[in-house]
């Protein structure tokens, strides 16, 4: 039985509300931001990682992303109504409140933090600029010429934190997945502003996809080609096995496919090669399952 069958109609619109300003029926950036986290976990632990540091992650994964989606709805809630992509989103469409998302924003924060109760005291400490980052970001878009970059830092802030919950530690290895998390992120990033420049440009939005100009396709495939550079160096410091070299080898295969589908520049093209990242994630993910599973 659907929980709008227990609320007033009144209830029931606002959870839709809510839910929307959440991106909870758009899993894709959850996704994006689980895998990673996901990779660096298993890289911790050599393998399997404990249920309950997985289980903190999985939720903290979620919460996080949904607080960072509220946050950027407010942030944007003035420019929302004038770009194609975002025009019915709840702001444009005067369906919530500035008080309402900031209610939403602190509660889910909160729900964030009881997910670190079980962990030790490094991984809350380091918490601590992973929030700054995701609540800061939507408003690097008015000032900083690649705000998908600092969005990379944001998204990859789940990296080292895995390695303090796993080792009460952070080594090299942990930095050196960031730096190609944070590539990747701005790669597929700036393919998702490029779907929304020509709106960007005229409410005067900064993006990447702006910043790099006629060559934002290029510049994509560049981030693209250093983070498979990075886990490259990351697959030799864990010794890997032919399945993850397997799956690297399927990402760049993918990714001359998403430089050929974007070089048009059009629209559509370029959101659906951004939904595609996530079969990037997947398949690294799964090739480090089979790597740890042969050892």
């Amino acid at each position: 039985m659907p929980i709008s069958s227990f609320l007033s109609p009144r209830q029931a619109d606002r959870l839709a509300v809510y839910l929307q300003l959440m991106r909870a029926d758009k899993p894709i950036g959850t996704l994006l931001l689980l895998w990673p986290t996901l990779w660096a976990l298993w890289m911790a632990a050599g393998g399997l990682p404990d249920f309950s540091i997985l289980l903190a992650f999985a939720l903290g994964t979620f919460l996080m992303r949904s607080a960072g989606c509220v946050a950027n709805d407010y942030a944007d809630r003035n420019f929302d109504g004038a770009v194609e992509r975002t025009k019915q989103r709840p702001f444009a469409t005067g369906r919530v409140s500035p008080r309402e998302a900031l209610c939403l924003l602190l509660v889910l924060c909160l729900l964030a933090l009881l997910c670190l109760l079980p962990l030790n005291t490094l991984t809350k400490l380091m918490s601590l600029p992973a929030l700054f980052l995701a609540l800061s970001y939507p408003f690097t878009k008015r000032f900083f010429p690649l705000p998908q970059l600092y969005l990379g830092l944001a998204f990859s802030f789940g990296i080292p934190m895995a390695f303090a919950a796993v080792q009460n530690h952070i080594p090299p290895l942990a930095w050196l997945l960031f730096a190609a998390n944070a590539c990747w992120t701005l790669a597929y990033d700036t393919i998702y502003a490029m779907a929304d420049k020509e709106d960007d440009l005229k409410i005067g939005i900064r993006t990447s996809a702006i910043t790099f100009g006629r060559h934002d396709a290029e510049a994509a495939m560049l981030c693209h080609a250093l983070f498979v550079l990075l886990m490259a160096a990351a697959g030799c410091a864990i010794q890997a096995r032919w399945p993850y070299w397997l799956s690297l080898a399927y990402a760049v295969w993918h990714q001359c496919g998403q430089y050929r589908a974007i070089r048009s520049r059009n629209r559509q093209a370029c959101f659906t090669v951004f939904l595609s990242n996530n079969r990037i994630g997947w398949a690294l993910w799964l090739g480090l399952l089979a790597h740890y599973s042969a050892a």
